[in-house]
């Protein structure tokens, strides 16, 4: 069934990660059509918010669905963190010879593998999609009658974003340099672009869990809309489908330096947010859903509100 929404307006889209079918289907749902081979809309457009790859079966697939929407101007799109990860596995540094910023070992394989096979490890193709995503900008902003929306992959901290801004290229996209920077532990840039594509984190004073992936996280993402979190235990994001938690986090103060207390209404994706738990807040909404892990391909309806609601989001089962 098509919602029936025909005002001007961007409708942001969660992390696909290489699922076609339900990116088709999300597109339908939403009033899109294909033209030309493009899909669109009478009236609107598209933000992707990033993860376009890694995971599902239709990688090549998505990112030709998405380019062509974004260069023929029904969609535009921000950086996620497995686009970095994939432009620096394939980033040379200068000075060690065959060593990538991203290093090629066994786990750092595993996570593109379905990305690798599609394209072939260096190969043409490979080479073809990472220039790509080396011209996606890391964030954006959208404007319409006056009002503004921002879309980032995880985190607009405006601190960090001042670190990372001087080292991009136009348009706010990855030069060599940023990338090999970036990827240095340690250091200012690399700090600031975990936090804007992955969040900012805290460890749990012991306490541990294990994510949905079956990684055990001694580290937690802070909740960086949360304004009243005033202790460690109230500002952690912990999933609700997180096991075998051990340990307590503890109760004590923090200062949540992410706080985003702009009026300006900002969405990500990123968290494998769980249904019903979003927006966070009137200026913070998630539209990661899972549809890598069985949950939903979710979209963000935005028509230029300031307060962001949840009868705006849609989304589709990854299998119907």
């Amino acid at each position: 069934m098509t919602t029936s929404v025909t005002a001007p307006g961007v409708d942001v889209i969660g992390d696909i990660h290489g699922h076609l079918d339900p990116l088709e289907r999300l597109l339908g749902v939403l009033g899109y059509a294909q033209v030309d081979g493009v899909w669109r809309h009478p009236t609107r457009t598209v933000a992707f918010i990033g993860d376009l790859v890694d995971r599902g079966p239709g990688q090549i697939e998505v990112l030709e669905t998405v380019r062509a929407m974004v260069e023929a101007g029904s969609a535009r799109i921000v950086l996620g963190n497995h686009e970095f990860n994939a432009v620096a596995f394939a980033t040379k540094w200068p000075d060690r010879p065959g060593e990538f910023a991203r290093r090629r070992d066994h786990s750092n394989r595993r996570q593109h593998q379905a990305f690798i096979d599609a394209v072939g490890l260096d190969s043409t193709l490979h080479q073809h999609w990472i220039e790509w995503f080396r011209t996606i900008p890391m964030w954006d902003e959208v404007t319409l009658g006056g009002a503004t929306l921002r879309l980032i992959h995880a985190c607009w901290s405006e601190r960090d974003l001042e670190v990372v801004r001087p080292l991009l290229g136009p348009g706010r996209t990855l030069t060599e340099h940023f990338v090999l920077e970036a990827s240095r532990k340690g250091r200012p840039v690399y700090e600031s672009l975990e936090v804007l594509i992955k969040g900012p984190e805290a460890h749990m004073g012991g306490a541990t869990y294990s994510d949905k992936e079956g990684h055990v996280r001694s580290k937690a993402r802070l909740q960086w809309w949360l304004a009243d979190a005033r202790t460690l235990r109230e500002a952690v994001l912990i999933p609700g489908n997180a096991t075998g938690m051990t340990g307590e986090v503890p109760d004590i103060p923090i200062d949540n330096e992410h706080l985003y207390t702009s009026d300006i209404p900002v969405i990500v994706g990123h968290y494998w947010a769980e249904p019903g738990t979003v927006p966070w807040s009137d200026k913070v909404a998630c539209v990661d859903h899972s549809v890598a892990k069985g949950g939903h391909l979710a979209a963000y309806r935005w028509s230029g509100e300031q307060s962001l609601v949840a009868s705006n989001l849609v989304s589709v089962p990854a299998h119907p």
